[in-house]
């Protein structure tokens, strides 16, 4: 799966503040993302990440 920073994603789940976007800060071996409504940051190892990740909405390519 093909990661930016920027990049808007649609996870499974909804965070308790009852959003579904975030917003990638970190890619590597470990993700980070920020919730959009409450700001919450989450760190999930990749293969976690790729499990729980619906679709990605936003790609932003790196030129």
């Amino acid at each position: 799966m093909q990661l930016y920073l920027g990049d808007l994603v649609q996870m499974r789940k909804t965070h308790p503040c009852g959003s579904d976007r975030w917003v990638i800060t970190r890619t590597g071996a470990d993700i980070k993302i920020k919730c959009e409504g409450f700001g919450r940051v989450v760190m999930l190892d990749r293969p976690e990440f790729e499990k729980r990740v619906r679709k990605i909405l936003t790609v932003h390519t790196e030129e």
